[in-house]
């Protein structure tokens, strides 16, 4: 069984820009608070990362109770302990 990819919490960063045209994405920066990011961009970066990555079991639960400390460094930590947690 090969070792599963996943993508590094710069990359999210990038993808989730691309996604959203906002002009930076800090990855420590609280969701809630980056400009021009809105909970339909989430939810498009979120389909495109499961088009891409369609052995990552990744859902709408990356963003379960999302507040001002939920920063995409802590969405990344989800997606690893999934893969961790799944056996791919």
């Amino acid at each position: 069984m090969s070792e599963v990819v996943v993508p590094s919490v710069e990359e999210l960063a990038a993808q989730l820009q691309a996604v959203s045209g906002a002009r930076e994405v800090d990855a420590d920066a609280a969701l809630q608070h980056i400009a021009d990011v809105d909970s339909l961009d989430l939810m498009e970066w979120l389909y495109g990362f499961q088009n891409q990555y369609p052995h990552i079991p990744a859902d709408e639960s990356l963003f379960a109770d999302i507040d001002d400390t939920t920063t995409l460094r802590v969405v990344h930590e989800r997606i690893v302990a999934l893969v961790a947690g799944s056996g791919v």
